[in-house]
């Protein structure tokens, strides 16, 4: 890097200062002295030699850097300028790179980012020393940018006093700011421009600007669709607070930890990273997706069209033999003593030296032993062609050796792999989908090898995950057979098929071979002794891979063809030792050197106090992965290292290679007629549009990359358009690089297609003329062709991300985030960067390992410091930022991060992070447009355009009641009393209810007499001993049984009115206290009735520590106790109470309603007797039939089938209290079959305990003798869309019971109306229909077919009832709608609710649900809101009365709706996405709080794998709704609120949120 912008340059610095920098920089890389020692140290050693060279102003400096885009820089010592003293030896990384991270952190000074909160058990690291560190000194094979060690942790500018406070400050904001980056973010000039005078301070205000006013949002948001007034309504008490949250106007709990966080939140999303949309209103269905649309002043290539470039032509004259065979037989019989290979052990001596000799006798018998002597059913296993499996580790070159040529000589095609070690290795799987597509059927591997592989419990090696079954053969002398003197193998060294396979891992993880033809190969051996001016006998010393890649085209096969000595340095050696192969080129005075950018690095850091090392022998020091952008440090700080050591600056040869190409370039050195270096200082935006440009402007983002050399001789080199028709690129814009030899491999083996696009690439002009009559191979490297005729590289294929209409290189992500300090927290070498596809665009994700000892908020600082840095840097911001602990992310064969393996991990959840930070709302910028809302459309017009589309007015009715029932017994029956007093006159012992136990035995009956006279003891209780008079009201706590009939059923024989209340839980008393004590309070009871148990309770401490116990109303025990006082006298009462008119108040319904509302309704005599009547009809109920019903019977419909129905219709009621089934989950199941009910209520609760815990165990039920043929209909009660997955996985579940396939259906009722739909015995079938999703967001109904793209199934709620009619209205205007519109369902029946029974009797909200009227067509009727919204479709079918019949489908609450982008959501579909994410999930609900959306999941896990839900969760809702999560909420199962009848409390899961009592195990706030 000797054109840094440094004021150190000009002065050339004497080797022993430029020593003692160098060391200096890595003590304080390594922490082992502070900052400030540092630099007094620093300025001590520089005072002697640059007494002037501070006064430079930088920006001087930096322009002679860029005046040139491309600099050379002389062989020659004189010219080259020493590399500055301040740059660190880190690996990948470059003064420039940090200075651009520190400005571009500047100017993000305090921004706020919210910290995820986390449970401390998650945080319960490890202690340190339990830990093992991870593999810093990795490195993969493909991506060495992955290592820098060290911290960088000063700067050139730190010499500017304007810089210093960048670095004291703590940093916490995030780039979520701006499009601003795009242009301020490179400050001509001085690195440190700071904006100044009133400017600056606007731009501060503008960050820091004033927080939006939470409360106001959510109080319109939750009245948006709702004209009703919450005065009268009680707000249910959060779960876990005992009523006495302080509140704001919105009901946001004041002072909360959380919403101080998601203020925080607000804050950061205040400025959009993109300019606000057009307003406009989407009518049509297709969300169309932003395309982000090309920026006109982006730069362009401007250069004329390149010419192929081509390599010098190949040596002839030389008398090279004529194959690499014949030259291994040529050495091993005439040099048989030469020295081949030598092989060290970790400890750096030498194990053994193969001659030539041996090499030669050793493969001979090799390959003898496979054709002659292994055999399967008398036939040789193997023939000439076949494909050989060499499995051997990277410390024992010999064997590997002998086996590759063992191979070549028998006629076989050797497919190097790496040494599995477990069985399910990262990567495994993909290579053994590699063997099996090759055909492979034996591994070649040694005695030593072998024993350490898996073995299966035959002891035999273990068969690895998707491998194909192997034979072993161990290449050991003794297991060889020797051949007879005279036997000569049948070499088939020429030829186009091919000589060995070399594996490649593509991007996405998928493993192919490589196929490199003979005369391909031997023509590579020649080129690269061409290049490279090997000579017999010369030492070469490898720190690469034998079996692969450069490692084996040097160190292996060019070797032998040049009688080579190779010094083989395994990766185990470098890693105790890193300075082993320095000492071993001084040691055997090796010519050249095959190394990688990281073992130059990693010398670097071990190299004090080896003062004794000499390079001076060394003419080639080939660095293998030159072509990374960020080597050329490497190369830098090596040369500043060593060159006092005898290392010549011209020795140093950077080369690129590619698996396809082989070798593409190398750097010759002068004496072979190479061209002097060069480095390209190129603008990183340029760049990220495929254009070279060296800005003036943005002298902070910049990359530098040095030349890779000259093309390969005989080879032709051209740079086409990544994408599309393979164009050549003009000469100021990067492409990919192509080239045309006899020198490449041919195919990818057995993959015929994608072998034509990579391998048969005709690149053409601009014209569409072909510039060639051969073929090109595309190499998969980005780069071009520099002055000279170098070649320069900038990526590769495999780590490019293309964002928008921007591309951006994975390895100068990973560099600008390894240029962030401090660096204390996560590993240097562990760093990987991909990208994910979502919403159709690549989305980038860095992860990285955290060590073990940073604290929570040094890791999240990091995080938040590279969101920012690589938003300035590159323009374009992460996605996610994921840290995990250390040496937990998958390893790839030599060290460094499986980068596809990782991308995998992290799609499926798998990563188990510690830390994450997402941003979709910086980076997710092409989400449809927001929906605009027109102008309303009139009520009238609505109409008229419905009659002009064809569509009818979308109303329904269920059968008229005037034609089912003579009106003499309806009047009759008009009051239950009289019901129950005339059953027990005419059918005294007629049974009407029975209760069950969990046992399954009848605990207790009730005939119609038992039940009348229990009822009298009850009134004649309320008027004696309560002295209750006549409309009073009396709250029942019981629990589920026969008292709380009879209590009810006394109630109503004096007069007073009953109100069900659910008792307390034991367990839980200071949640569910709360809930009676208000219900006992807002329906003004006088007077409790209640059982012994529940009185204890009620009065108990426990109790007293929830509520007031000295404010409850009389308690009355009428519990029935044999030999013991309770409350209820003997004698009956007087008279029984006769209500003076039908529409007098029968009993009060009180419920909490899913958004937290508890509302009671008021039910007349007439409602309840009418409500009674329509079931009746609807099921077919009379006296001779049994039903059974597993429902809580506190209110509504359950309520109505456990209290009232029977007294009314005379059928007997088989009750199974849902508590029971806690104990004995097949109970229900078990009375239905039992009592062979024909119709049977549940709950959802019910049914999804039935599924899960009896799901496995049907053929035991069978047994028991539980059969479900009896069954007409099993109804389902709820208030919500009915579950279509659970009714159908209930429905095939019990299927083998004998449930009929078509029994299960639901039923719809609410607040209004508690029975609208049920769907009785008679009539059609429930019918299912397919609406598209979207259409539902604008609130239009579309039908689409099943399994299409955006589906959402939604099932008919039962029959609507006798006397019931439905309409569907629009929510604001009030007008009726047409069926292809989503409407509020309104409701006119008899057995509405009469209204809200309120503390204050509020009128508006009477009229406003209970007395609608419709603003257009029939005016007069009036109507009852239920609240929900719904469609009406008439269908195919026929019902009673001939009529087709109409379906009426509930979609959702319209409470729970959430408005957000303009578009109305229904969180169930938003849940069901995310439950569907991942298999840990367990429940799911979501609310909004402003404007962000909260999603709340439960883990069904260990808690160490939440964090793997947020990405998952976060995806799922951007892909299925286009919605961006603002907030993740992970927490225990269980932690979801659920009522009684199985529906989530989403409102109640807010307030606790909210006032933080969750105790979340993870909350992740979303950027």
């Amino acid at each position: 890097m000797a054109e840094r912008g440094c004021p150190l340059e000009a002065v050339p610095l004497p080797p022993e200062v430029r020593e003692s920098l160098a060391e200096l920089e890595l003590e304080l890389s390594e922490g082992d002295i502070t900052q400030k020692g540092y630099e007094k140290k620093r300025a001590k050693l520089l005072a002697h030699c640059v007494p002037l060279a501070q006064g430079v102003d930088p920006s001087l400096q930096a322009e002679s850097r860029t005046s040139g885009s491309l600099q050379a820089t002389a062989p020659a010592a004189k010219q080259q300028k020493p590399r500055p003293s301040n740059a660190r030896d880190e690996r990948f990384r470059s003064d420039v790179h940090t200075e651009a991270v520190q400005a571009a952190l500047a100017k993000y000074k305090e921004r706020k980012m919210p910290m995820p909160s986390k449970r401390r058990s998650v945080l319960a690291h490890a202690p340190v020393g339990a830990c093992t560190p991870p593999d810093t000194s990795s490195a993969s094979e493909d991506e060495g940018s992955l290592r820098q060690p060290g911290q960088l942790a000063s700067t050139p500018l730190q010499s500017c006093p304007s810089v210093e406070p960048w670095l004291d400050q703590v940093i916490q904001g995030s780039s979520t700011s701006s499009s601003a980056s795009s242009t301020s973010s490179h400050p001509g000039g001085k690195p440190a421009a700071a904006p100044a005078g009133p400017v600056a301070h606007a731009r501060i205000a503008d960050l820091h600007s004033a927080p939006p006013d939470v409360t106001t949002g959510l109080v319109q948001h939750q009245h948006a669709h709702r004209e009703r007034p919450q005065l009268a309504s009680v707000r249910g008490v959060p779960r876990g607070c005992g009523g006495s949250v302080l509140e704001t106007a919105g009901g946001v709990p004041v002072n909360s930890r959380v919403s101080s966080k998601i203020q925080q939140l607000l804050n950061t999303l205040k400025r959009p990273k993109r300019p606000p949309l057009k307003e406009f209103f989407v009518d049509d269905f297709e969300e169309l997706l932003e395309v982000q649309q090309p920026d006109p002043s982006q730069p362009k290539p401007e250069g004329s069209q390149m010419v192929v470039l081509k390599g010098e032509p190949p040596a002839t004259g030389t008398d090279w033999p004529p194959s690499l065979l014949a030259a291994l037989q040529q050495w091993g019989t005439t040099q048989p003593k030469a020295p081949c290979l030598t092989a060290l052990d970790t400890a750096g001596k030498a194990i053994c030296t193969l001659t030539y000799g041996k090499l030669w006798s050793r493969s001979l018998k090799l390959s003898y032993t496979l054709l002659n002597k292994l055999t399967s059913k008398n036939e040789p296993l193997l023939k000439p062609g076949d494909r050989v499996a060499l499995v051997f580790p990277n410390s024992n070159p010999v064997a590997f050796m002998v086996a590759f040529y063992g191979c070549l000589l028998a006629g076989l095609v050797p497919v190097p792999i790496e040494v599995p070690l477990t069985r399910k290795d990262a990567g495994s799987q993909q290579v053994g989908f590699l063997l099996g597509s090759c055909g492979i059927t034996l591994a070649l591997t040694t005695d030593a090898c072998q024993k350490g592989l898996p073995k299966a419990q035959t002891g035999e090696v273990a068969t690895f995950k998707g491998w194909p079954p192997l034979t072993w053969l161990l290449v050991d002398g003794k297991h060889l057979t020797k051949p007879p003197r005279d036997w000569l193998p049948p070499a088939r060294d020429s030829g186009t098929g091919p000589a060995y396979i070399e594996y490649k891992t593509s991007k996405e993880g998928s493993t192919v071979g490589v196929a490199v033809p003979h005369a391909s190969l031997l023509a590579q051996c020649r080129a690269l002794t061409q290049a490279c001016g090997f000579s017999e006998a010369e030492t070469l010393t490898n720190v690469l891979d034998f079996k692969r890649d450069a490692g084996l085209w040097h160190g292996v096969l060019t070797s032998v063809l040049n009688r080579m000595h190779v010094v083989s340095i395994p990766y185990a050696l470098m890693k105790a030792n890193p300075l082993s192969w320095i000492q071993k080129v001084c040691a055997y005075k090796a010519r050249a050197a095959l190394v990688k950018s990281r073992d130059m690095h990693w010398s670097l850091l071990a190299q004090r106090g080896q003062r004794d090392v000499s390079l001076s022998s060394l003419r080639m020091l080939i660095v293998a992965d030159g072509a990374n952008p960020w080597s050329i440090s490497s190369c830098d700080a090596f040369l500043n290292v060593f060159q006092s050591r005898g290392l010549r600056p011209e020795v140093i040869c950077p080369c690129a290679s590619s698996p396809e190409a082989l070798t593409v370039a190398i750097r010759r050195p002068p004496d072979l007629g190479g061209p002097p270096p060069r480095r390209a200082v190129l603008s990183m935006s340029g760049l990220s549009h495929g254009v070279i440009r060296v800005d003036a402007e943005e002298k902070l983002s910049v990359l530098t990359v040095q030349d890779v050399g000259q093309v390969m001789p005989g080879a032709n080199v051209c740079v086409v358009k990544v994408e599309g028709t393979p164009y050549l690129c003009k000469t100021d814009e990067v492409g990919e690089i192509c080239v045309n030899s006899s020198a490449t491999a041919t195919a990818y083996y057995g993959l015929l297609g994608i072998t034509k696009n990579v391998f048969e690439t005709v690149p053409v002009t601009a014209g569409g003329a072909p510039v060639s009559d051969r073929p090109f191979t595309r190499t998969g490297l980005l780069g071009f062709i520099g002055p000279d005729d170098l070649v320069f590289v900038v990526g590769k294929l495999d780590g490019l991300m293309v964002v928008g209409v921007r591309r951006h290189n994975a390895d100068d992500i990973v560099a600008t985030a390894l240029a962030v300090e401090p660096m204390k927290f996560v590993y240097r070498g562990r760093v990987a960067v991909f990208s994910v596809p979502v919403l159709r665009e690549d989305r980038i994700v860095l992860v990285a390992e955290q060590r073990p000892d940073a604290s929570e908020e040094d890791s999240f600082r990091w995080m938040s410091r590279v969101l920012q840095a690589v938003d300035s840097i590159h323009q374009v911001g992460v996605y996610c930022l994921a840290l995990v602990p250390a040496n937990t992310l998958p390893k790839a064969p030599l060290g460094g991060i499986h980068i596809s393996e990782t991308k995998q991990r992290f799609l499926e959840g798998m990563l188990h992070p510690c830390n994450v930070l997402m941003c979709p709302h910086m980076c997710v910028t092409n989400l449809p447009k927001p929906r605009q809302k027109q102008p309303e459309v009139g009520p009238a017009s609505m109409i008229v355009g419905n009659l002009v589309a064809g569509k009818r007015i979308a109303q329904a009715s269920g059968r008229e009641l005037a034609h089912l029932e003579d009106s003499d017994q309806a009047r009759k029956f008009l009051f239950l009393p009289d019901v129950l007093r005339w059953r027990a006159h005419t059918t005294p012992e007629h049974p009407l209810f029975l209760l069950l136990n969990a046992k399954g035995t009848v605990t207790s009956t009730a005939t119609c007499i038992q039940l009348h006279k229990k009822a009298e003891r009850v009134a004649a209780a309320l008027t004696e001993k309560a002295q209750l008079s006549a409309g009073a009201h009396v709250a029942l706590v019981y629990p589920p049984g026969l008292d709380l009939i009879a209590a009810f059923y006394g109630c109503l024989y004096c007069g007073c009115v009953p109100v069900t209340v659910r008792p307390p839980h034991p367990q839980n008393l200071a949640t569910t206290l709360p809930t009676v004590k208000m219900i006992v309070e807002v329906s003004k009871s006088t007077c409790v009735l209640t059982t012994q148990p529940i009185v204890r309770l009620l009065r108990s401490k426990e109790a007293a520590a929830a509520v007031d116990v000295r404010t409850w109303p009389t308690i009355l025990d009428t519990g029935v106790r044999p030999r013991c006082a309770d409350d209820i006298p003997k004698k009956k009462v007087a008279s029984i109470f006769r209500p003076p008119s039908p529409d007098v108040l029968a009993y009060l319904d009180f419920s909490v309603s899913t958004t937290g509302i508890l509302a009671g309704v008021k039910m007349s005599h007439a409602a309840t007797s009418a409500l009674c009547r329509s079931i009746k009809l609807q099921c077919e109920l009379y006296p001779s039939r049994q039903i059974a019903i597993c429902l809580d019977p506190y209110c509504g419909l359950g309520f109505a089938l456990w209290c009232l129905c029977s007294v009314y219709s005379g059928h007997q009621s088989v009750l199974v209290p849902p508590p029971e089934l806690e104990s004995n989950v097949s109970l229900w199941l078990w009375a239905v079959s039992q009592y062979r009910a024909r119709v049977t209520f549940c709950s959802y609760s019910v049914m999804e305990m039935c599924a899960r815990g009896l799901g496995a165990q049907t053929a035991v039920l069978r047994t028991k003798g539980v059969d479900l043929s009896c069954v007409r209909t099993c109804m389902v009660v709820a208030e919500e869309r009915p579950r279509i997955a659970l009714t159908q996985s209930f429905s095939k579940l019990f299927r083998d019971l004998g449930l009929p396939a078509r029994a299960v259906s639901t039923t719809f009722g609410c607040r209004v109306n508690v029975a609208i739909c049920l769907q009785g015995t008679a009539g059609p079938d429930p019918t299912t229909v397919y609406v598209d999703m979207r259409a539902l967001r604008h609130d239009r109904v579309r039908l689409v077919e099943r399994g299409s793209p955006h589906s959402l199934p939604l099932t008919e709620s039962g029959k609507i009832l006798p006397g019931v009619k439905v309409i569907i209205a629009h929510t604001e205007t009030r007008g009726p709608l047409g069926d292809s519109h989503l409407g509020e369902i309104w409701v006119s029946s008899p057995h509405n609710a009469t209204g809200y029974y309120t503390v204050y009797g509020e009128e508006g909200l009477h009229a406003d649900h209970f007395s609608a009227r419709l603003s257009f067509g029939d005016t007069q009727t009036v109507w009852a809101r239920t609240g929900f919204l719904g469609f009406l479709r008439r269908t195919e079918l026929t019902d009673a009365s001939g009529e087709r019949h109409d379906a009426l489908y509930v979609v959702g609450s319209l409470d729970e709706t959430l408005e957000l982008r303009g578009m109305r959501y229904h969180p169930i579909d938003i849940e069901t996405s995310v439950i569907r994410a991942h298999r840990s999930i367990a429940e799911c609900a979501v609310f909004t709080w402003t404007n962000l959306l909260v999603v709340v999941v439960e883990l069904d896990g260990l808690e160490q794998d939440a964090l793997d839900l947020v990405a998952l969760v976060t995806n799922v809702v951007l892909e299925e709704h286009h919605l961006v999560v603002g907030v993740v909420v992970i927490v225990d199962p269980g932690v979801v609120p659920i009522n009684s009848r199985g529906e989530k409390q989403r409102m109640h899961l807010r307030d606790g949120f909210l006032a933080d009592q969750l105790d979340p195990i993870y909350v992740a706030y979303n950027m």
